[in-house]
């Protein structure tokens, strides 16, 4: 039966202690029956409980249901509806989770099993939010909080690295303007952006660097809480991380991210708030620099199979939304693409599954470093692009035809079109706003800095442009066929 209001009457009409339902939310929602018809079952004639989610995809319901089921919270199904109906009845038995998904075949089990525990654990702590009066076995998890701001980012680099690492930040327009107290960490900062440039010889950051060359090795968030968003973090099995704090200095919690990074949480209520004038001793001052203004947005790559996986990290610990998955023409193949958004961060998950796309290469180079790009925003895109070319900032080149095409595509004012085409800029327009991006050459293994100004209400990431700006990178590197190492 693929209908539970026909399954039920079957069952009345048995009325025996030992025939029951199992309801399955795949069938149910995908179907678009409506789970409140589950309430008027009594709950002791429930004798199993399936969960699954599945993408928007208009498809055959069967073969969606054999390769696109998800973990619930990763598709678009409302399965915390689902469940707070089957509470209501007072069911009280398993949950199982009934998923069929191509992504999870290929995927690592560990990671999957993970997976698979945080949804339930997610969608039980959604079920007591959104209908309080329904009993659920589950401890009280704090609830999910937006992000107020990325505080730092932390790049770990060599000694001999970190000098022309530095070099690139002077050009972008950052200046140092402090040192940590105890350990080989230099604060680099432009109006409200702070990076950080670690190149201690031991601890995480330096076995960050072993397992990975120069790469991001923490991110921090401020939240309204930071103990609040720690616990909830561990409550959804996230890993407490993180080398602990000399005497008199602030210990930040931390949980282990996407590619073995970490992701550190600050708030402005507490001591946390103090992070600058605590853990770094002054050593220049900030100036307006290229007209910087913030971290716009965060890319991260990774195996294709882990994405639905991380994706939840991202949306069950912070109060988010994540956009529909889109793809990427990389010139040697697809790449799939998701953006996350929780208030003030913005990360888009990039899924690397065809050989030789610049992410999978990327991963490869980098021994599964997961950040690829920072995006830095401006208000004034062309003005930064003047400061940043007297800085000897060196952006990446885009060749002529695509301003050719831009023109044929938008109609854009040609003074428009010739100040884009003279500062390399990239540009993207919907009915919400534009968005302007301007890229630097690639760093290390790949990891490239970007330069964005959106208009109006334009929340998009310039996807129009990827496919150009990734054989751009990929004519300054090696050959495909040429191994890195």
């Amino acid at each position: 039966m693929d209908d539970h209001r026909d399954a039920w009457e079957i069952v009345r009409r048995a009325d025996h202690p030992n025939i029951g339902l199992i309801l399955d939310s795949y069938h149910t929602l995908a179907r678009g029956i409506d789970p409140e018809t589950i309430r008027r079952i009594p709950g002791e004639k429930i004798f199993f409980v399936q969960l699954a989610d599945a993408p928007a995809i208009r498809m055959d319901l069967l073969y969606l249901s054999r390769h696109f089921r998800c973990m619930p919270g990763e598709g678009k199904l409302d399965v915390t509806a689902f469940m707070r109906a089957v509470q209501a009845t007072g069911y009280d038995g398993p949950l199982s989770l009934e998923v069929f998904n191509d992504q999870f075949r290929a995927g690592l089990p560990r990671l999957v099993a993970l997976d698979g525990h945080r949804s339930l654990i997610n969608l039980m702590d959604a079920v007591r939010r959104a209908e309080p009066a329904l009993a659920v076995d589950l401890p009280e998890i704090p609830t999910p909080a937006a992000v107020e701001k990325v505080a730092f980012i932390e790049l770990v680099a060599a000694p001999a690295e970190a000098a022309q690492l530095e070099a690139l930040l002077q050009t972008l327009g950052f200046r140092l303007t402090g040192e940590h107290v105890s350990k080989a960490v230099r604060r680099f900062q432009q109006n409200g952006v702070n990076i950080l440039v670690n190149t201690e010889q031991q601890g995480y950051a330096h076995a960050a660097f072993l397992s990975h060359g120069t790469c991001v090795s923490e991110i921090a968030v401020v939240v309204p809480d930071a103990r609040q968003t720690f616990a909830r973090g561990k409550a959804l099995l996230a890993e407490p991380f993180g080398d602990s704090p000399n005497p008199g200095e602030l210990d930040i919690p931390a949980l282990r991210g996407v590619g073995g990074s970490l992701l550190r949480l600050l708030d402005a209520h507490s001591d946390l708030a103090r992070l600058w004038d605590v853990d770094f001793k002054a050593a220049g001052q900030a100036d307006s620099g290229t007209g910087l203004t913030a971290i716009d947005h965060i890319l991260q790559t990774m195996p294709f199979d882990e994405m639905l996986s991380w994706t939840q990290f991202y949306t069950a610990i912070f109060e988010g939304r994540k956009a529909p998955m889109i793809d990427v023409a990389d010139p040697e193949g697809l790449v799939r693409s998701q953006a996350v958004k929780s208030g003030a961060l913005r990360v888009t998950l990039n899924g690397a599954e065809a050989r030789r796309t610049l992410a999978t290469r990327f991963l490869a180079d980098s021994f599964g470093a997961a950040t690829q790009h920072i995006a830095f925003a401006c208000d004034d895109i062309f003005a930064t692009a003047q400061a940043l070319s007297e800085n000897s900032f060196t952006v990446l080149p885009i060749g002529a035809n695509y301003y050719d095409d831009l023109d044929a595509r938008y109609d854009l004012p040609p003074d428009l079109l010739a100040r884009l085409k003279a500062h390399n800029i990239l540009f993207d327009q919907d009915a919400a706003g534009q968005f302007f991006q301007l890229d630097s050459r690639p760093f290390g293994d790949g990891l490239f800095f970007e330069i964005v100004q959106r208009t109006d209400h334009y929340d998009g990431y310039g996807a129009p442009n990827a496919p150009l700006r990734i054989a751009a990178q990929a004519r300054l590197g090696q050959p495909v066929t040429i191994p890195k190492r």
